[in-house]
Protein backbone atom coordinates (compact mmCIF):
# COMPACT_ATOMS: atom_id res chain seq x y z
CA UNK A 1 0.00 0.00 0.00
CA UNK A 2 1.34 3.35 -1.01
CA UNK A 3 2.27 5.75 2.11
CA UNK A 4 -0.38 8.35 0.70
CA UNK A 5 -3.50 6.05 0.65
CA UNK A 6 -5.74 5.69 3.16
CA UNK A 7 -7.23 2.58 5.31
CA UNK A 8 -10.46 2.21 6.68
CA UNK A 9 -11.24 -0.11 9.44
CA UNK A 10 -7.67 -1.61 9.21
CA UNK A 11 -8.90 -3.39 5.80
CA UNK A 12 -9.81 -1.38 2.96
CA UNK A 13 -7.68 0.69 0.79
CA UNK A 14 -9.10 3.89 -0.39
CA UNK A 15 -7.73 4.77 -4.02
CA UNK A 16 -9.24 6.94 -6.75
CA UNK A 17 -12.27 9.22 -6.74
CA UNK A 18 -14.94 7.68 -8.92
CA UNK A 19 -17.77 9.48 -7.91
CA UNK A 20 -19.11 12.23 -5.59
CA UNK A 21 -22.78 13.63 -4.50
CA UNK A 22 -24.69 15.84 -2.19
CA UNK A 23 -23.89 13.63 0.66
CA UNK A 24 -20.89 11.31 -0.18
CA UNK A 25 -18.18 10.97 -2.03
CA UNK A 26 -17.31 7.30 -3.87
CA UNK A 27 -14.04 5.58 -4.06
CA UNK A 28 -12.58 2.43 -5.82
CA UNK A 29 -10.98 0.44 -3.06
CA UNK A 30 -9.17 -2.80 -2.01
CA UNK A 31 -10.85 -5.21 0.52
CA UNK A 32 -7.31 -6.40 1.59
CA UNK A 33 -8.57 -9.62 3.77
CA UNK A 34 -10.90 -10.86 0.54
CA UNK A 35 -8.32 -9.59 -2.56
CA UNK A 36 -11.21 -8.10 -4.19
CA UNK A 37 -12.18 -4.81 -5.30
CA UNK A 38 -15.18 -2.48 -4.10
CA UNK A 39 -16.97 1.04 -3.89
CA UNK A 40 -16.18 2.72 -0.85
CA UNK A 41 -18.77 5.27 -0.25
CA UNK A 42 -17.48 7.80 2.34
CA UNK A 43 -20.56 10.02 3.96
CA UNK A 44 -19.99 13.94 4.49
CA UNK A 45 -18.66 14.31 8.17
CA UNK A 46 -21.38 17.12 8.37
CA UNK A 47 -23.74 14.54 8.07
CA UNK A 48 -22.04 12.90 11.36
CA UNK A 49 -22.55 15.93 13.68
CA UNK A 50 -26.43 14.11 14.82
CA UNK A 51 -26.21 10.99 17.24
CA UNK A 52 -29.37 9.93 15.97
CA UNK A 53 -28.39 10.47 12.31
CA UNK A 54 -25.68 7.80 13.02
CA UNK A 55 -27.49 5.40 14.76
CA UNK A 56 -30.17 5.25 12.03
CA UNK A 57 -27.74 5.17 9.60
CA UNK A 58 -26.24 1.97 10.83
CA UNK A 59 -29.69 0.09 11.48
CA UNK A 60 -30.37 1.44 7.76
CA UNK A 61 -26.61 0.17 6.66
CA UNK A 62 -27.33 -3.51 8.36
CA UNK A 63 -30.66 -3.78 6.71
CA UNK A 64 -29.41 -3.28 3.55
CA UNK A 65 -26.52 -5.65 4.40
CA UNK A 66 -29.39 -8.56 4.34
CA UNK A 67 -30.42 -7.80 0.69
CA UNK A 68 -28.82 -10.27 -1.84
CA UNK A 69 -30.42 -9.67 -5.33
CA UNK A 70 -28.64 -9.53 -8.94
CA UNK A 71 -30.47 -6.27 -9.22
CA UNK A 72 -29.32 -4.66 -6.08
CA UNK A 73 -25.71 -3.72 -5.70
CA UNK A 74 -24.74 -5.33 -2.86
CA UNK A 75 -23.56 -3.76 0.92
CA UNK A 76 -20.58 -5.68 2.47
CA UNK A 77 -19.73 -3.47 5.35
CA UNK A 78 -20.33 -0.12 7.30
CA UNK A 79 -18.67 1.74 10.08
CA UNK A 80 -17.51 5.13 10.92
CA UNK A 81 -13.77 6.54 10.66
CA UNK A 82 -12.24 9.77 13.44
CA UNK A 83 -10.28 11.79 11.30
CA UNK A 84 -9.23 15.52 11.93
CA UNK A 85 -9.84 18.39 9.65
CA UNK A 86 -7.42 21.55 8.48
CA UNK A 87 -7.74 22.67 11.74
CA UNK A 88 -6.78 19.37 13.87
CA UNK A 89 -10.16 18.67 15.02
CA UNK A 90 -11.72 15.51 15.31
CA UNK A 91 -14.34 14.87 12.75
CA UNK A 92 -16.53 11.38 12.46
CA UNK A 93 -16.57 10.32 8.85
CA UNK A 94 -19.39 7.58 8.45
CA UNK A 95 -18.36 4.83 5.48
CA UNK A 96 -19.97 2.32 3.17
CA UNK A 97 -18.62 -0.62 1.22
CA UNK A 98 -20.07 -2.13 -1.40
CA UNK A 99 -19.96 -4.14 -4.43
CA UNK A 100 -17.90 -2.40 -6.94
CA UNK A 101 -19.83 -2.56 -10.27
CA UNK A 102 -17.99 -1.68 -13.70
CA UNK A 103 -20.22 0.42 -15.99
CA UNK A 104 -22.23 3.61 -16.13
CA UNK A 105 -25.04 5.21 -14.23
CA UNK A 106 -28.35 5.45 -15.81
CA UNK A 107 -28.03 9.44 -15.61
CA UNK A 108 -25.41 9.53 -17.51
CA UNK A 109 -27.63 7.67 -20.43
CA UNK A 110 -30.22 9.76 -19.85
CA UNK A 111 -27.86 12.50 -20.50
CA UNK A 112 -27.63 11.74 -24.45
CA UNK A 113 -31.44 11.94 -24.86
CA UNK A 114 -34.53 9.62 -24.52
CA UNK A 115 -34.33 5.62 -24.10
CA UNK A 116 -35.22 3.90 -26.65
CA UNK A 117 -38.91 2.38 -25.26
CA UNK A 118 -37.67 -1.15 -25.03
CA UNK A 119 -34.81 -0.10 -23.31
CA UNK A 120 -36.07 2.12 -20.66
CA UNK A 121 -38.90 -0.82 -20.50
CA UNK A 122 -36.39 -3.39 -19.57
CA UNK A 123 -34.35 -1.03 -17.49
CA UNK A 124 -37.74 -0.14 -15.17
CA UNK A 125 -38.39 -3.65 -15.18
CA UNK A 126 -34.94 -4.46 -13.09
CA UNK A 127 -35.84 -1.83 -11.11
CA UNK A 128 -39.21 -2.99 -9.96
CA UNK A 129 -37.59 -6.35 -9.68
CA UNK A 130 -35.07 -4.86 -6.96
CA UNK A 131 -37.76 -2.85 -5.62
CA UNK A 132 -39.99 -6.20 -4.79
CA UNK A 133 -37.16 -7.84 -3.55
CA UNK A 134 -36.56 -4.77 -1.24
CA UNK A 135 -39.79 -4.34 0.07
CA UNK A 136 -41.16 -7.59 0.76
CA UNK A 137 -37.56 -7.16 3.07
CA UNK A 138 -39.37 -4.51 4.96
CA UNK A 139 -36.85 -2.02 3.00
CA UNK A 140 -38.37 1.39 1.59
CA UNK A 141 -35.44 3.02 -1.04
CA UNK A 142 -37.29 6.40 -0.53
CA UNK A 143 -34.49 7.87 -3.11
CA UNK A 144 -34.69 6.18 -6.62
CA UNK A 145 -33.43 8.44 -8.88
CA UNK A 146 -31.21 7.82 -12.43
CA UNK A 147 -28.32 8.80 -10.35
CA UNK A 148 -28.71 5.58 -7.77
CA UNK A 149 -29.22 3.04 -10.83
CA UNK A 150 -26.44 1.48 -12.35
CA UNK A 151 -26.06 -0.08 -15.85
CA UNK A 152 -23.38 -2.87 -15.59
CA UNK A 153 -20.80 -3.28 -18.94
CA UNK A 154 -22.80 -6.47 -19.95
CA UNK A 155 -26.21 -4.48 -19.67
CA UNK A 156 -27.77 -5.58 -16.49
CA UNK A 157 -29.48 -2.92 -14.21
CA UNK A 158 -28.51 -2.78 -10.42
CA UNK A 159 -30.15 -0.42 -7.69
CA UNK A 160 -27.64 1.21 -5.07
CA UNK A 161 -28.03 3.25 -1.58
CA UNK A 162 -30.59 1.39 -0.26
CA UNK A 163 -31.20 2.29 3.08
CA UNK A 164 -29.01 5.44 3.26
CA UNK A 165 -31.73 7.65 2.21
CA UNK A 166 -33.94 7.02 5.33
CA UNK A 167 -31.15 8.16 7.31
CA UNK A 168 -30.72 11.60 5.75
CA UNK A 169 -34.47 12.01 5.41
CA UNK A 170 -35.55 11.15 8.61
CA UNK A 171 -32.66 13.66 9.91
CA UNK A 172 -34.09 15.88 7.98
CA UNK A 173 -37.26 18.73 8.92
CA UNK A 174 -37.84 20.41 5.41
CA UNK A 175 -37.54 19.63 1.85
CA UNK A 176 -34.66 21.71 1.31
CA UNK A 177 -32.90 20.27 3.91
CA UNK A 178 -33.20 17.12 2.59
CA UNK A 179 -32.87 17.90 -0.82
CA UNK A 180 -29.53 19.88 0.14
CA UNK A 181 -27.79 16.47 0.93
CA UNK A 182 -30.21 13.82 -1.39
CA UNK A 183 -29.30 16.26 -4.17
CA UNK A 184 -33.13 17.12 -6.13
CA UNK A 185 -36.78 16.71 -5.75
CA UNK A 186 -37.40 15.90 -8.87
CA UNK A 187 -37.65 12.26 -7.89
CA UNK A 188 -39.88 13.01 -5.20
CA UNK A 189 -43.12 11.61 -4.22
CA UNK A 190 -45.92 14.32 -3.05
CA UNK A 191 -46.55 12.27 0.28
CA UNK A 192 -42.30 13.29 0.50
CA UNK A 193 -42.88 16.74 -0.60
CA UNK A 194 -45.64 17.14 2.32
CA UNK A 195 -43.84 15.13 4.98
CA UNK A 196 -46.26 12.62 5.24
CA UNK A 197 -45.16 8.49 6.11
CA UNK A 198 -43.79 6.75 3.06
CA UNK A 199 -44.23 2.97 2.39
CA UNK A 200 -43.50 0.76 -1.03
CA UNK A 201 -46.13 3.31 -3.13
CA UNK A 202 -43.40 6.38 -2.44
CA UNK A 203 -40.81 4.04 -4.62
CA UNK A 204 -43.06 3.22 -7.41
CA UNK A 205 -44.08 6.73 -8.06
CA UNK A 206 -40.22 7.84 -7.96
CA UNK A 207 -39.73 4.71 -10.37
CA UNK A 208 -42.86 6.18 -12.40
CA UNK A 209 -40.90 10.01 -12.69
CA UNK A 210 -37.54 7.98 -13.64
CA UNK A 211 -39.78 6.09 -16.57
CA UNK A 212 -41.41 9.01 -17.83
CA UNK A 213 -37.39 10.90 -18.08
CA UNK A 214 -35.77 7.45 -19.93
CA UNK A 215 -39.12 7.98 -22.52
CA UNK A 216 -38.60 11.83 -22.69
CA UNK A 217 -35.29 13.03 -21.75
CA UNK A 218 -36.56 15.16 -19.01
CA UNK A 219 -38.19 15.13 -15.66
CA UNK A 220 -42.01 15.96 -15.58
CA UNK A 221 -41.36 18.44 -12.91
CA UNK A 222 -38.89 21.14 -13.40
CA UNK A 223 -38.31 24.44 -11.19
CA UNK A 224 -35.65 26.83 -10.05
CA UNK A 225 -36.12 25.62 -6.63
CA UNK A 226 -36.75 22.51 -4.93
CA UNK A 227 -39.51 23.89 -3.29
CA UNK A 228 -41.32 24.95 -6.19
CA UNK A 229 -40.73 21.09 -7.97
CA UNK A 230 -41.74 19.74 -4.86
CA UNK A 231 -45.07 21.69 -5.10
CA UNK A 232 -45.63 21.07 -8.77
CA UNK A 233 -45.19 17.15 -7.15
CA UNK A 234 -48.45 18.27 -4.92
CA UNK A 235 -50.48 20.01 -7.15
CA UNK A 236 -49.66 19.54 -11.27
CA UNK A 237 -50.48 17.00 -13.47
CA UNK A 238 -47.83 15.64 -15.70
CA UNK A 239 -48.50 15.75 -19.48
CA UNK A 240 -48.48 12.63 -21.50
CA UNK A 241 -44.70 10.91 -22.29
CA UNK A 242 -45.90 10.73 -25.81
CA UNK A 243 -46.40 14.80 -26.13
CA UNK A 244 -42.96 15.19 -25.59
CA UNK A 245 -41.71 12.04 -27.77
CA UNK A 246 -43.94 10.70 -30.21
CA UNK A 247 -42.83 7.27 -30.16
CA UNK A 248 -44.25 6.54 -26.50
CA UNK A 249 -46.87 4.32 -27.13
CA UNK A 250 -50.54 5.13 -25.61
CA UNK A 251 -50.13 1.51 -23.53
CA UNK A 252 -46.87 3.72 -22.17
CA UNK A 253 -48.35 6.56 -21.45
CA UNK A 254 -51.33 5.35 -19.37
CA UNK A 255 -48.89 3.15 -17.11
CA UNK A 256 -46.83 5.91 -16.48
CA UNK A 257 -49.56 8.51 -15.52
CA UNK A 258 -50.61 5.97 -13.29
CA UNK A 259 -47.59 5.37 -11.51
CA UNK A 260 -47.45 9.44 -11.12
CA UNK A 261 -50.72 9.64 -9.53
CA UNK A 262 -50.95 12.04 -6.68
CA UNK A 263 -53.11 9.70 -4.58
CA UNK A 264 -51.62 6.75 -3.05
CA UNK A 265 -54.14 4.71 -3.75
CA UNK A 266 -54.47 5.84 -7.12
CA UNK A 267 -51.44 4.10 -8.14
CA UNK A 268 -49.85 1.21 -8.25
CA UNK A 269 -50.12 -0.68 -5.39
CA UNK A 270 -46.77 -2.81 -5.91
CA UNK A 271 -44.05 -3.04 -7.75
CA UNK A 272 -45.43 -6.76 -8.86
CA UNK A 273 -48.68 -4.81 -10.32
CA UNK A 274 -46.13 -2.09 -11.90
CA UNK A 275 -43.85 -4.55 -13.44
CA UNK A 276 -46.92 -6.80 -15.07
CA UNK A 277 -48.50 -3.60 -16.39
CA UNK A 278 -44.87 -2.61 -18.09
CA UNK A 279 -44.25 -5.50 -19.66
CA UNK A 280 -47.91 -5.71 -21.00
CA UNK A 281 -47.57 -2.47 -22.55
CA UNK A 282 -44.10 -2.83 -23.45
CA UNK A 283 -45.42 -6.17 -25.57
CA UNK A 284 -47.98 -3.37 -27.23
CA UNK A 285 -50.86 -4.20 -25.05
CA UNK A 286 -52.88 -1.80 -22.88
CA UNK A 287 -53.25 -2.93 -19.71
CA UNK A 288 -56.44 -3.64 -17.89
CA UNK A 289 -56.77 -1.77 -14.68
CA UNK A 290 -57.32 -4.07 -11.39
CA UNK A 291 -58.45 -2.91 -8.57
CA UNK A 292 -57.54 -4.71 -5.78
CA UNK A 293 -55.71 -2.41 -2.75
CA UNK A 294 -57.92 -3.39 -0.33
CA UNK A 295 -55.29 -6.38 0.22
CA UNK A 296 -52.04 -3.83 0.47
CA UNK A 297 -52.79 -1.29 2.40
CA UNK A 298 -56.67 -1.15 3.21
CA UNK A 299 -59.04 1.10 1.54
CA UNK A 300 -58.70 4.68 0.31
CA UNK A 301 -59.48 6.97 3.27
CA UNK A 302 -61.09 9.40 0.94
CA UNK A 303 -63.64 6.44 -0.13
CA UNK A 304 -66.16 5.69 2.20
CA UNK A 305 -68.69 3.43 1.76
CA UNK A 306 -72.32 4.59 0.82
CA UNK A 307 -73.22 2.49 4.01
CA UNK A 308 -71.33 4.90 5.94
CA UNK A 309 -71.94 7.97 4.50
CA UNK A 310 -75.62 6.93 5.40
CA UNK A 311 -74.63 6.46 9.37
CA UNK A 312 -72.89 9.88 9.18
CA UNK A 313 -75.80 11.47 8.06
CA UNK A 314 -78.18 9.59 10.18
CA UNK A 315 -76.08 10.26 13.55
CA UNK A 316 -75.44 14.31 12.32
CA UNK A 317 -78.76 14.93 10.89
CA UNK A 318 -81.08 16.73 13.68
CA UNK A 319 -83.57 17.01 10.56
CA UNK A 320 -84.51 13.39 10.97
CA UNK A 321 -87.61 12.48 13.28
CA UNK A 322 -87.32 9.38 15.46
CA UNK A 323 -90.28 7.75 16.90
CA UNK A 324 -88.24 6.06 19.35
CA UNK A 325 -85.23 7.41 21.55
CA UNK A 326 -83.48 4.00 22.40
CA UNK A 327 -85.13 0.06 22.27
CA UNK A 328 -87.18 -1.23 25.48
CA UNK A 329 -85.49 -2.93 28.25
CA UNK A 330 -86.51 -6.14 27.54
CA UNK A 331 -85.51 -6.06 24.17
CA UNK A 332 -82.49 -5.90 25.20
CA UNK A 333 -81.87 -8.55 27.12
CA UNK A 334 -83.70 -10.68 24.78
CA UNK A 335 -81.07 -9.46 22.05
CA UNK A 336 -78.23 -10.16 24.24
CA UNK A 337 -79.50 -13.87 25.20
CA UNK A 338 -79.94 -14.69 21.23
CA UNK A 339 -76.28 -13.67 20.63
CA UNK A 340 -75.26 -15.75 23.55
CA UNK A 341 -76.90 -18.66 22.52
CA UNK A 342 -75.60 -18.51 18.78
CA UNK A 343 -72.05 -17.56 20.14
CA UNK A 344 -72.16 -21.14 22.13
CA UNK A 345 -73.94 -23.00 19.21
CA UNK A 346 -70.95 -21.90 16.95
CA UNK A 347 -68.07 -22.48 19.36
CA UNK A 348 -69.44 -26.30 19.51
CA UNK A 349 -70.21 -26.52 15.77
CA UNK A 350 -66.31 -25.85 15.35
CA UNK A 351 -64.97 -27.89 18.10
CA UNK A 352 -66.51 -31.37 16.51
CA UNK A 353 -65.16 -30.25 13.29
CA UNK A 354 -62.04 -32.29 11.95
CA UNK A 355 -59.01 -31.20 12.14
CA UNK A 356 -58.06 -29.29 8.79
CA UNK A 357 -54.59 -30.36 7.30
CA UNK A 358 -54.50 -27.15 5.19
CA UNK A 359 -55.98 -23.77 4.88
CA UNK A 360 -56.45 -24.27 0.46
CA UNK A 361 -56.30 -27.82 -1.49
CA UNK A 362 -55.40 -25.11 -3.90
CA UNK A 363 -53.02 -23.01 -2.15
CA UNK A 364 -49.27 -23.83 -2.86
CA UNK A 365 -45.75 -22.49 -1.56
CA UNK A 366 -43.21 -21.88 -4.26
CA UNK A 367 -40.02 -23.53 -3.25
CA UNK A 368 -36.88 -21.59 -2.97
CA UNK A 369 -34.76 -22.91 -6.63
CA UNK A 370 -31.81 -20.89 -6.27
CA UNK A 371 -28.21 -22.62 -7.74
CA UNK A 372 -30.87 -25.59 -8.08
CA UNK A 373 -30.62 -26.95 -12.05
CA UNK A 374 -33.27 -26.52 -14.32
CA UNK A 375 -34.05 -29.91 -14.66
CA UNK A 376 -34.59 -30.40 -11.16
CA UNK A 377 -36.52 -26.92 -10.59
CA UNK A 378 -38.42 -27.89 -13.50
CA UNK A 379 -39.66 -31.49 -11.91
CA UNK A 380 -40.25 -30.17 -8.64
CA UNK A 381 -42.33 -27.05 -10.13
CA UNK A 382 -44.63 -29.56 -11.74
CA UNK A 383 -45.23 -31.88 -8.88
CA UNK A 384 -46.71 -28.81 -7.15
CA UNK A 385 -49.01 -28.68 -9.89
CA UNK A 386 -47.72 -25.21 -11.16
CA UNK A 387 -46.76 -24.15 -14.29
CA UNK A 388 -42.98 -23.95 -15.08
CA UNK A 389 -42.02 -21.18 -18.12
CA UNK A 390 -38.02 -21.48 -18.69
CA UNK A 391 -35.89 -17.79 -19.22
CA UNK A 392 -32.35 -17.90 -19.75
CA UNK A 393 -30.51 -15.26 -18.25
CA UNK A 394 -26.35 -14.92 -18.81
CA UNK A 395 -24.56 -14.41 -15.47
CA UNK A 396 -21.48 -14.41 -13.61
CA UNK A 397 -22.51 -15.63 -10.37
CA UNK A 398 -24.35 -19.04 -11.10
CA UNK A 399 -23.26 -21.90 -13.44
CA UNK A 400 -24.68 -22.95 -16.97
CA UNK A 401 -27.95 -24.60 -16.70
CA UNK A 402 -28.64 -23.22 -12.79
CA UNK A 403 -31.57 -21.03 -11.74
CA UNK A 404 -30.66 -17.47 -11.21
CA UNK A 405 -34.19 -16.64 -9.19
CA UNK A 406 -37.96 -17.25 -9.77
CA UNK A 407 -41.26 -15.27 -10.39
CA UNK A 408 -43.07 -15.16 -8.29
CA UNK A 409 -39.50 -15.81 -5.30
CA UNK A 410 -39.66 -18.60 -3.10
CA UNK A 411 -41.93 -18.67 -0.07
CA UNK A 412 -44.59 -17.20 -2.14
CA UNK A 413 -47.96 -18.62 -1.54
CA UNK A 414 -49.73 -18.66 -4.72
CA UNK A 415 -52.36 -20.77 -6.35
CA UNK A 416 -52.41 -24.35 -8.19
CA UNK A 417 -51.50 -23.74 -11.90
CA UNK A 418 -50.09 -20.29 -11.34
CA UNK A 419 -47.34 -19.54 -14.03
CA UNK A 420 -43.59 -19.79 -12.24
CA UNK A 421 -40.99 -17.84 -14.43
CA UNK A 422 -37.54 -19.70 -14.02
CA UNK A 423 -34.64 -17.37 -15.05
CA UNK A 424 -31.79 -20.40 -16.02
CA UNK A 425 -28.29 -19.65 -16.04
CA UNK A 426 -26.14 -19.57 -19.40
CA UNK A 427 -23.12 -18.62 -17.73
CA UNK A 428 -21.03 -15.62 -18.17
CA UNK A 429 -22.36 -13.12 -20.88
CA UNK A 430 -20.10 -13.56 -24.17
CA UNK A 431 -18.29 -10.85 -25.27
CA UNK A 432 -15.92 -10.24 -28.42
CA UNK A 433 -12.28 -9.31 -28.11
CA UNK A 434 -11.75 -5.75 -29.24
CA UNK A 435 -8.74 -5.11 -31.79
CA UNK A 436 -5.88 -3.39 -29.85
CA UNK A 437 -2.82 -3.98 -32.16
CA UNK A 438 -1.41 -1.07 -32.85
CA UNK A 439 -2.63 0.73 -30.13
CA UNK A 440 -0.55 1.81 -26.75
CA UNK A 441 -0.66 -0.25 -23.83
CA UNK A 442 -2.74 2.35 -22.53
CA UNK A 443 -5.73 2.69 -24.84
CA UNK A 444 -5.07 -1.29 -25.39
CA UNK A 445 -6.44 -1.54 -21.38
CA UNK A 446 -8.93 0.79 -21.51
CA UNK A 447 -10.93 -0.95 -24.47
CA UNK A 448 -10.03 -4.06 -23.51
CA UNK A 449 -12.19 -2.89 -19.91
CA UNK A 450 -15.00 -1.40 -21.56
CA UNK A 451 -15.62 -4.70 -23.45
CA UNK A 452 -16.35 -6.49 -19.63
CA UNK A 453 -12.61 -8.09 -20.19
CA UNK A 454 -9.98 -8.62 -17.46
CA UNK A 455 -6.32 -6.70 -17.54
CA UNK A 456 -3.93 -9.60 -18.28
CA UNK A 457 0.05 -9.89 -18.42
CA UNK A 458 2.12 -7.83 -20.32
CA UNK A 459 5.31 -9.33 -22.12
CA UNK A 460 7.31 -6.94 -24.28
CA UNK A 461 9.10 -8.51 -27.36
CA UNK A 462 11.78 -6.59 -29.55
CA UNK A 463 10.84 -4.89 -32.92
CA UNK A 464 12.56 -2.91 -35.14
CA UNK A 465 9.65 -0.71 -36.49
CA UNK A 466 7.23 -0.97 -34.23
CA UNK A 467 7.48 2.23 -31.22
CA UNK A 468 8.22 1.00 -28.05
CA UNK A 469 4.43 0.42 -25.76
CA UNK A 470 2.64 -0.31 -28.85
CA UNK A 471 1.04 -3.69 -28.91
CA UNK A 472 1.95 -6.34 -31.26
CA UNK A 473 -0.11 -9.08 -30.46
CA UNK A 474 -2.44 -10.36 -28.31
CA UNK A 475 -4.08 -13.47 -26.80
CA UNK A 476 -7.18 -14.74 -27.20
CA UNK A 477 -6.88 -12.75 -30.45
CA UNK A 478 -9.00 -9.94 -31.89
CA UNK A 479 -13.05 -10.41 -32.67
CA UNK A 480 -13.09 -13.89 -30.79
CA UNK A 481 -15.88 -14.74 -28.72
CA UNK A 482 -14.86 -15.20 -24.93
CA UNK A 483 -16.74 -15.25 -21.35
CA UNK A 484 -17.30 -11.81 -19.99
CA UNK A 485 -14.56 -11.57 -17.50
CA UNK A 486 -12.25 -13.46 -19.34
CA UNK A 487 -8.24 -12.41 -19.19
CA UNK A 488 -6.55 -10.85 -21.97
CA UNK A 489 -3.08 -10.69 -22.22
CA UNK A 490 -0.92 -7.94 -24.20
CA UNK A 491 2.55 -8.03 -26.20
CA UNK A 492 3.90 -4.96 -26.72
CA UNK A 493 7.03 -3.84 -28.36
CA UNK A 494 9.83 -3.32 -25.98
CA UNK A 495 11.42 -0.58 -28.63
CA UNK A 496 14.86 -2.44 -28.80
CA UNK A 497 16.41 -4.25 -31.42
CA UNK A 498 18.99 -7.15 -30.47
CA UNK A 499 22.23 -6.42 -32.01
CA UNK A 500 23.97 -9.65 -33.01
CA UNK A 501 28.20 -10.41 -33.24
CA UNK A 502 29.56 -9.72 -36.51
CA UNK A 503 33.17 -9.07 -35.75
CA UNK A 504 35.02 -11.29 -38.37
CA UNK A 505 32.51 -11.54 -40.77
CA UNK A 506 33.15 -9.41 -44.21
CA UNK A 507 32.54 -6.17 -44.25
CA UNK A 508 29.72 -6.01 -47.02
CA UNK A 509 28.12 -9.42 -45.38
CA UNK A 510 27.71 -7.90 -42.16
CA UNK A 511 26.18 -4.51 -43.20
CA UNK A 512 23.90 -6.79 -45.63
CA UNK A 513 22.69 -8.19 -42.47
CA UNK A 514 22.53 -5.26 -40.07
CA UNK A 515 20.38 -3.01 -42.34
CA UNK A 516 17.62 -5.90 -43.33
CA UNK A 517 13.99 -5.48 -42.89
CA UNK A 518 14.49 -7.28 -39.56
CA UNK A 519 17.30 -5.33 -37.95
CA UNK A 520 16.89 -1.93 -39.79
CA UNK A 521 20.28 -0.44 -38.33
CA UNK A 522 22.45 2.52 -39.85
CA UNK A 523 26.03 1.66 -40.52
CA UNK A 524 28.52 3.86 -40.23
CA UNK A 525 32.14 1.52 -41.48
CA UNK A 526 34.94 2.63 -39.90
CA UNK A 527 38.93 2.03 -41.75
CA UNK A 528 41.39 1.49 -39.54
CA UNK A 529 44.51 1.89 -41.34
CA UNK A 530 47.02 0.81 -37.94
CA UNK A 531 46.45 -2.90 -39.10
CA UNK A 532 47.20 -4.55 -42.55
CA UNK A 533 44.12 -4.81 -45.08
CA UNK A 534 42.97 -7.98 -44.97
CA UNK A 535 41.22 -9.24 -48.46
CA UNK A 536 36.92 -8.71 -47.75
CA UNK A 537 37.68 -6.25 -45.36
CA UNK A 538 36.71 -8.67 -42.17
CA UNK A 539 35.64 -6.88 -39.06
CA UNK A 540 38.18 -6.02 -36.43
CA UNK A 541 35.62 -4.45 -33.77
CA UNK A 542 32.05 -2.99 -33.86
CA UNK A 543 29.97 -0.48 -31.61
CA UNK A 544 27.93 -0.70 -29.58
CA UNK A 545 28.54 -3.83 -27.85
CA UNK A 546 25.82 -6.71 -28.76
CA UNK A 547 22.59 -7.00 -26.77
CA UNK A 548 19.51 -5.17 -27.02
CA UNK A 549 19.76 -1.44 -28.44
CA UNK A 550 17.14 0.99 -29.31
CA UNK A 551 15.68 0.77 -32.78
CA UNK A 552 17.58 2.48 -35.38
CA UNK A 553 21.06 2.88 -33.69
CA UNK A 554 23.98 3.46 -35.61
CA UNK A 555 26.12 1.00 -35.17
CA UNK A 556 30.21 1.42 -36.35
CA UNK A 557 32.09 -1.41 -38.22
CA UNK A 558 35.82 -1.34 -37.66
CA UNK A 559 37.68 -3.26 -40.76
CA UNK A 560 41.82 -2.84 -41.63
CA UNK A 561 43.22 -0.63 -44.09
CA UNK A 562 47.00 -0.43 -43.67
CA UNK A 563 49.71 -2.03 -45.68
Amino acid sequence: MADDQRLLAGRYVVGDLIGRGGMSNVFRGVDTKLGRTVAIKVLKSTLATDPAFRSRFRQEAQAASRMAHPTIVRVYDAGEERVKDGSGHDLIEPFIVMEYVEGRMLKDLIAEGPVESEEAVRIAHSILTALEYSHRAGVVHRDIKPGNVMITTAGDVKVTDFGIARAVSDSSTTVAQTTAILGTAAYFSPEQAKGETVDARTDLYSTGVVLFEMLTGKAPFRGDTAVAVAYQHVSERPVKPSSINPKVSPALDQVVLRALAKDRFERYQSAVEFREDLDEAGAGHVPVRRDDHDSLFGPSPTAASSTEQAIRQLTSDDTVTRTQRRPPVVWIWAAIAGIAVILFSLVFWVVQLPPATSISTDSREVPDLVDATWESANSTIEQLELVPTKFDEASSDYEAGHVIRTDPPGGTTVTKNTQIKVYVSTGRAQVEVPDVINQSSEAAWAAVAAAGLTQGSVTRENSPTVPAGVVLRMDPGAGTSVDQGATVNLVVSSGNVTLTDVVGQPLLDATNYLQDATRQFTVQPQADATCKAVAGDPITAMSPAPGDIPQKSIITLTYCTGP
